[in-house]
């Protein structure tokens, strides 16, 4: 097959099994994005509102419960397909995630709400490994970069439709009608995987799960990366605000009628009478569709500068970005503090990346890139229920919202300052 693809350029050179899993990519991340665009508001709304009146608080402890997971799992999901079987755990995966989605619909108790979207971050989690290690497996140093780029690409666009166009359409109807559709879009994956998608070539020693245990030993002895990814993880602690108090905020502070109304003059030269208007789900559209845009621009153009500056400098964007919805709640400052942080992300991050293979030892590289993902469970964990009990204090009681995203600022502004000093003091110097 490798010698037939490398005959090949460009996308006639993927196999089926590549497009099978890129379908899958794109629908699994659709139906979560979808989801997440709104699951804060939806958990905290009142029942009169259609939503489950928990506190925000209780929905701080969910997200930092559930999103973690979804950067840990991945770990042993990868050790367990090479053992058993790309296809069985793709089986379970996507049951696991439909179950969860579909549950969560149905249920209107905190504790159910919470184990329901438990089963979904399993399933989420076991998922995540698969399809980017059957791209690997089913592509050479030819075409690989091109294959990845799709496979990011796939996930971007997923998070940009389904809030964009599915979204909004079913919350008119009823909250629970977007979990059932995530349900319906992860679910109907398992016939994909039965009857299109083919088990690829697996490798014949595989790692036993054990040595999977011992690797988590081995890097966290490494006290230089686990630093690292702790520093870095302040910068992620900023992200994850994207799905929980920047919702809440834009619900109780930012009237979008200005951007309504721009958008409904364009609409209107399609149509007659367009009533669009900018809610939660959208603050997921412009952060995906900003990094559809921009991203392959952005990475031109720091493609040759050195990771670590490249990587603060997208973290101040970032800051930025994020301090500006301290300065003013008009509609059109939101929408560019929301800009401003994904140009940042989409800079800073895949020069962490590739600062981690030049930070890591020379014969373990592709053990510490494997388990840079945890800077994702710590700011993840720290976010969701941080997030919610600053939002509480400063927000809902004080009534001062400008010194919530002070806070987050200044965090972005120690992560900047603990990289500087763990470039100086800490790093391993290259000769």
């Amino acid at each position: 097959m490798a010698t037939e693809q490398t005959q090949k350029s460009g996308f006639k050179s993927f196999p089926g099994n590549f497009w099978t899993v890129i379908v899958m990519e794109f629908f699994e991340r659709g139906s979560y994005y979808g989801v997440m665009s709104v699951l804060s508001i939806y958990l905290i709304l009142s029942p009169t509102e259609g939503g489950l009146g928990f506190s925000k608080e209780g929905v701080g402890a969910i997200k930092s419960t559930i999103t973690p997971l979804l950067y840990l799992l991945p770990i042993l999901a990868g050790a367990i397909a090479d053992r058993f079987g790309y296809r069985k755990v793709l089986m379970f995966a996507f049951a696991m995630m439909s179950l969860g989605y579909f549950f969560t619909s149905l249920s209107s108790s905190y504790g159910i709400v919470f184990l329901s979207l438990i089963v979904m971050a399993i399933g989420a989690g076991f998922f995540k490994p698969i399809i980017s290690g059957t791209i690997a497996r089913v592509t050479d140093e030819n075409n690989s970069s091109l294959g990845f780029g799709i496979y990011y690409w796939s996930i971007n666009l997923g998070a940009f439709l389904f809030p964009l166009i599915l979204v909004p359409f079913l919350k008119d109807i009823s909250w629970s009608y977007i979990f059932i559709m995530a349900a319906v879009g992860t679910g109907s994956m398992l016939l994909l995987n039965l009857f299109v998608y083919r088990e690829p070539p697996r490798p014949t020693n595989t790692k036993p799960l054990s040595q999977v245990f011992k690797d988590i030993a081995l890097v966290l002895k490494d006290y230089r990366f686990v630093l690292m990814i702790v520093i870095y993880s302040g910068f992620w602690i900023l992200y994850f605000q994207m799905f929980d108090t920047v919702l809440w905020y834009l619900k109780d502070y930012i009237d979008m009628a200005p951007v309504n109304q721009v958008v409904n003059n364009f609409l209107g030269i399609f149509v007659a009478n367009p009533s669009w208007e900018f809610d939660a789900e959208h603050v997921t559209v412009i952060n995906a569709g900003a990094i559809i845009v921009l991203q392959l621009f952005v990475s031109a153009l720091v493609r040759k500068t050195p990771a670590l500056p490249t990587m603060i400098f997208g973290i101040l964007l970032g800051t930025i970005g994020m301090g500006i919805l301290a300065i003013s709640t008009y509609a059109w400052v939101f929408i560019a503090g929301l800009i401003l942080f994904s140009i940042g992300e989409m800079t800073a991050h895949p020069k962490f990346i590739s600062y981690i293979g030049l930070i890591a030892p020379a014969d373990k590289k592709a053990l510490y890139l494997g388990y840079s993902f945890l800077y994702g469970v710590i700011g993840s964990g720290v976010g969701g229920i941080l997030g919610a009990l600053l939002y509480v204090h400063f927000v809902d009681n004080l009534q001062r919202p400008g010194l919530l995203w002070f806070i987050f600022s200044m965090i972005g502004v120690l992560t900047i300052i603990g990289l500087l000093l763990y470039n100086k003091f800490i790093a391993v110097k290259k000769t």
